[in-house]
């Protein structure tokens, strides 16, 4: 048994079996671009958890569109990059209370593409050293998202580095 409680733009609050509060929220994709020890991110603020995060490119997928057409699309709406793109897994967000699943991808022959950002959305694209965003999110001197730290671990592990 479902009954919803609230509908917003993005998501729903439904209440299983009547006791179980799901938020069901589209699934989303997430881009790690490497090059060398660094790893392409974007900065941005993130009202909902008050802070500054740097995160690999990432976004929601709409409706009708393959994961593999979200992230291409993603991509090129953040950073301005393309290229071929390999599925490094999957992964459900908050599975406590969310049925969010993201994909994680992986790009591969980057090169320039031409992307329309998002309306509205603010963010700065930036390179950075694998190892140090590692240590900067296990000291607290950095926020990101779980993704982004499977994305960095894979990164790390690429380059042969156990932080």
């Amino acid at each position: 048994m479902r009954n919803e409680v609230f509908r917003g733009k993005i998501i729903t609050v439904a209440v299983l079996d009547g006791r179980w509060e799901v938020v069901e929220h589209p699934d989303a994709v997430a881009v790690l671009v490497q090059r060398g020890p660094s790893v392409l991110g974007v900065v941005q603020q993130r009202p909902a958890v008050h802070a500054v995060t740097w995160e690999l490119p990432a976004g929601l997928i709409d409706p009708g569109e393959s994961p593999e057409e979200a992230a291409r699309r993603e991509l090129a709406e953040e950073t301005q990059l393309g290229g071929r793109l390999t599925l490094l897994t999957r992964l459900f967000a908050s599975p406590g209370f969310s049925d969010e699943c993201i994909h994680l991808f992986e790009a591969h022959d980057v090169h320039s593409v031409h992307g329309t950002p998002d309306e509205g959305e603010e963010l700065h694209v930036e390179w950075r050293d694998a190892l140090e965003l590692w240590n900067a999110v296990k000291s607290g001197e950095l926020s990101t998202s779980g993704v982004t730290l499977l994305g960095l671990r894979h990164a790390l592990a690429r380059l042969g580095i156990q932080p």
